[in-house]
């Protein structure tokens, strides 16, 4: 069987399935609170911007959102939860005044058809009779609803993950062959590496929100929440990519012990960007079917060194990383690299300090123009 990541094909990035301690479901406490944080600030954005008297939010008829990148719980559970119960009380104000009424809800759950749905489904809540649910397997880099049918979109900590890999990052005649790393961030990483990441990011995002700009409703909402890197920072300087690193280095270990080959080492590249807060809202203005409500910097959920943190460190690694690895390099390699891993990780204390912690994750807030 061929591991190997094609260029030719999207990458079929996914997060760790079933509900163990190494599944997503039970090692996603960082993305959980940089949901908390962006609660409060998300349930007052939609009693200012919902405009349920507009002949598009019709509450005869079923109220749509979507939670773009969802995984398999519970944080997706968590943010539909405080986002339909803003928009019923929102409606409620608006029964209060003029009688009116409150619509059901049409929930749909999308990621890629890879995900664990099964894992989604079992834990899905059952106690909101209101709420109709609905799966949708494939990539919110394309469309995947009719036009105008969305009400409301969310993606929370998936924007990062690109389509597919840059071409060039794996090409030998390139000058952004990254032979020898697995990321742009990686010391000594040329800069047509950087390059090239950036230009597949921009490639992505402009297509997300085109698609979303044609599935929502005029004044459509649509909250994200994405990790990146603060404007100013190098990349190289934050604890993410030291983590990479520390990951890249794992893998060279197991080239020099012969248990996987240099070439598919040379041609395994993580498909994640981090963006910067500029980068990102300039995207958002080049595409020009949104007006950006608001953006905002959120704490950073882990900030104390803990001796925690290393066993919480290698789980939720593995929850995120471990179906890449996989699917490049096979199973038979797993728990052995995890071992090097985890002796890397907490031969390291420093990558849990605060000061090291320069990645910034970000709340931005948009709405759908009325007019293109």
């Amino acid at each position: 069987m061929d591991h190997k990541m094609t260029n030719e094909n999207a990458c079929k990035i996914h997060m760790n399935g079933g509900d163990g301690p190494e599944s997503y479901t039970k090692s996603s406490k960082y993305q959980k609170q940089l949901m908390n944080y962006s609660k409060q600030i998300t349930i007052e954005l939609i009693e200012q911007q919902l405009d349920v008297k507009s002949s598009c939010f019709d509450p005869s008829k079923p109220f749509r959102m979507a939670d773009f990148g969802c995984s398999m719980g519970p944080n997706t559970f968590m943010a539909v939860q405080y986002i339909t119960e803003a928009v019923q009380q929102k409606y409620c104000k608006k029964w209060q005044e003029e009688s009116g009424m409150i619509p059901e809800f049409h929930i749909f759950f999308n990621d890629l058809a890879e995900n664990d749905f099964n894992v989604l489904f079992r834990n899905m809540p059952t106690n909101c009779p209101r709420h109709f649910t609905a799966g949708v397997p494939g990539s919110f880099h394309g469309r995947l609803f009719p036009k105008g049918s969305l009400h409301l979109a969310h993606c929370s900590c998936a924007l990062m993950y690109l389509s597919r890999l840059p071409k060039e990052i794996v090409d030998k005649n390139s000058p952004a062959w990254n032979k020898g790393r697995i990321h742009y961030s990686t010391p000594g990483a040329a800069k047509e590496v950087k390059e090239a990441y950036s230009g597949q990011f921009r490639q992505d995002v402009l297509t997300f929100l085109d698609a979303r700009g044609d599935e929502l409703v005029p004044g459509g909402l649509m909250v994200i929440i994405i990790v990146g890197i603060p404007d100013g920072v190098l990349p190289s300087e934050s604890s993410i990519s030291m983590n990479i690193a520390i990951l890249g280095s794992c893998l060279q270990d197991m080239v020099n012990m012969a248990r996987i080959p240099e070439e598919d080492f040379d041609s395994f590249n993580l498909p994640i960007y981090h963006t910067s807060p500029t980068e990102f809202e300039a995207l958002i203005k080049e595409n020009g079917l949104f007006d950006i409500i608001k953006s905002e910097r959120l704490p950073n959920p882990f900030t104390k060194e803990t001796a925690a943190d290393v066993e919480r460190g290698i789980l939720s690694t593995r929850a995120v990383f471990q179906a890449l690895i996989e699917d490049h390099f096979g199973k038979d390699i797993i728990e052995d690299f995890f071992k090097l891993y985890s002796k890397k990780l907490a031969a390291n204390p420093m990558l849990f300090h605060e000061k090291y912690r320069q990645e910034g994750s970000y709340f931005v807030f948009l709405k759908r123009k009325i007019a293109d």
